[in-house]
């Protein structure tokens, strides 16, 4: 696509970084239905601070306690079958070392179409595995199902950095069909809502969008296998863009990364702790869906789903679903465990979910003619 085209594209989008209200259980039931967060707009701005075209830096402030959650469960206990263990305290360099790696494996999805009737979009998402696998919101993700159909316009560019540069092209390794079947119409709203229930998905990195060759290894934060827990210390890490304008999206997107902690937990089911709530940051603009929360063992704790986008980023509600939440729900969609689609190649996982694609497109494509 021409670079004339794509700035013209650019200019018109809307930030579709999932303001909607995804509604999760509590372990207590999960939040109500939030603003999803994938957006494009003017430059990143903490605490409610005069925007600057500088790189932010790793914020460490009190949040502020989230309003109650709606439409999930929230759990007052944790699990009766885990004991419960005491919090220890990390350290500094352990906070410094989680952030890094976070920002390190970082990316931007931008996927822009030439249709007035598909919102284009800016979100995030976290390379989870050496060889180039992405993990991110299926709401974001639905873009690549999309893309396969030249009628419809749809192009995705994967970005990392600061500034985030176009760096490399992907394709789906996974998007849960229940997801889509809930939520075909997602395109077609300007706030769309949610509770980030089976909002995640799996992208692998297959080729490279400069004249440079792919890695051979990628940076990247693994998904934890351990539960979350209320008040746990946390990296929080995304693409925030809601207070960009096109032309710094292009140019001036900078990571956005805040230590913080697990507000609430909650859950889908009974006693699983499923989502968690992290009260308001910088991290908690358009944009972010798909962004990482990080643990301060390195691995990766939770990803990004929702948010509040209304008034101070530091009095938002940021809204998560947890990665054991990811594994039982990847088991629970397919059969198989989510160890059994990374034992495959990238490549491979791609073009074994591929025969999926038409059908999954096709209720995309029925919404957007409603």
């Amino acid at each position: 696509m021409p670079l004339y085209l794509w700035a013209t594209i650019v200019f018109a989008i809307v930030i579709a970084l999932s303001a909607s209200v995804y509604n999760a259980p509590r372990v207590a039931t999960a939040p109500p239905t939030q603003n999803t967060i994938e957006t494009v707009t003017d430059e990143e701005v903490v605490w409610g601070d005069v925007p600057t075209a500088s790189e932010p830096v790793v914020e460490a402030s009190p949040f502020v306690e989230p309003a109650q959650p709606a439409a999930t469960t929230p759990i007052s206990q944790p699990p009766a079958s885990q004991p419960v263990a005491v919090a220890v305290q990390p350290t500094q360099s352990e906070f410094e070392s989680a952030a890094e790696a976070l920002r390190a494996a970082l990316v931007n999805i931008f996927c822009i179409s030439g249709r007035r009737d598909i919102i284009s979009i800016s979100g995030s998402g976290v390379i989870v595995d050496p060889r180039g696998i992405i993990i991110t919101n299926a709401h974001i993700a639905q873009y690549f199902l999309l893309a396969g159909d030249p009628a419809l316009e749809v192009s995705c560019m994967i970005r990392a950095g600061s500034p985030a540069k176009d760096l490399y092209r992907g394709s789906l390794m996974f998007l849960p069909p229940s997801w889509v079947a809930q939520n075909a119409d997602i395109l077609t709203k300007d706030d769309p809502t949610g509770n980030g229930e089976y909002d995640f998905a799996f992208i692998a990195i297959t080729g490279s969008a400069t004249a440079s060759s792919l890695p051979s290894i990628f940076a990247h934060v693994p998904l934890g296998e351990g539960d979350a827990h209320a008040l746990e210390p946390v990296i929080i890490g995304a693409y925030a863009a809601q207070f960009l304008s096109s032309s710094q999206l292009q140019s001036a997107l900078f990571p956005t990364l805040v230590y913080g902690s697990i507000k609430e937990v909650f859950t889908f089911v009974a006693t699983t702790i499923d989502v968690i709530t992290l009260g308001g940051s910088a991290a908690a603009q358009e944009g972010s869906s798909g962004g990482g929360v990080a643990r301060t063992d390195g691995t990766l704790g939770g990803l990004i789903t929702t948010s509040t986008i209304e008034g101070d980023t530091s009095a938002r509600t940021l809204g998560g679903i947890t990665a054991l939440y990811i594994r039982r729900a990847y088991e629970a969609e397919t059969g198989t465990t989510l160890t059994t689609l990374m034992s495959k190649s990238p490549v491979e996982a791609a073009a074994s979910f591929a025969p999926q694609i038409p059908a999954l497109r096709a209720l995309l494509t029925a919404a957007l003619s409603q």
